[in-house]
């Protein structure tokens, strides 16, 4: 009688999930009852400097305050090159009611190929912090994203020292990654821990409930 040895095969892992694919980010205009995101533009310098006069705005940025009207033009110009060259796409956000500027903000680190996009670069007048404003911009972005391009991952990321800045992440429902160590260097010439947020696009559905909750 011969033997028969039976070999076990494992079941096939199931395929990767297919995801559509992602659109390049172009100038947009989008609004909400709290804010209205316009693309950033050379006109928007004067209004910028005004606006970015807080020293506190720029504590935890890779960059200092805005020194001169000069200065804010330079910044505008930067940022308006990088959306030429396809990299970055830089928003103003104003007030849907009275049209004040109360900051910035962009997508940024395109990867359309890849389907992810960051936000970041965000800053906002003092006034406006723990208010809806950041929650409500955010909203804006992460539907755009989502929604419209066809994204299929969102990073936010922040200095480990900005606090502030990690809690409001983690409000709006972004999942805590880990750290880049010693990824950055500040202003002052320090390296800083870089904390890294995402929401993926399976996420989206329940990241929307909750901020559409939080504006209330």
């Amino acid at each position: 009688m011969t033997d028969r040895i039976s070999v076990f095969a494992p079941p096939s892992p199931p395929p990767f999930p297919q995801a559509p694919p992602m659109s390049a980010p172009a100038p947009v205009v989008l609004m909400n009852a709290h804010v209205r995101l316009e693309p950033l533009e050379a006109s928007h310098a004067e209004a910028i400097y005004a606006a970015g006069q807080d020293d506190r705005i720029w504590a935890h940025k890779l960059r200092g305050p805005l020194t001169s009207l000069a200065d804010a033009h330079g910044y505008v110009a930067e940022a308006l090159a990088e959306r030429a060259a396809g990299r970055q796409l830089p928003f103003v956000i104003r007030a849907a009611g009275s049209g004040a500027l109360l900051g910035l903000t962009r997508y940024l680190d395109l990867q359309v190929a890849h389907g992810g996009l960051e936000i970041g670069h965000t800053w906002l007048v003092p006034t406006c912090w723990r208010t809806a404003v950041n929650t409500a911009a955010k909203r804006l972005l992460l539907a755009h994203a989502f929604e419209d391009l066809s994204a299929s991952r969102v990073c936010l990321k922040t200095d480990i020292l900005n606090e502030r800045s990690q809690r409001a992440i983690e409000r709006l429902g972004a999942r805590r990654e880990g750290v880049l160590r010693a990824h950055r260097r500040r202003p002052d010439g320090s390296l800083r821990d870089t904390v890294y947020y995402a929401v993926l696009a399976a996420e989206w559905p329940v990241v929307r409930s909750r901020l559409d909750a939080l504006l209330g």
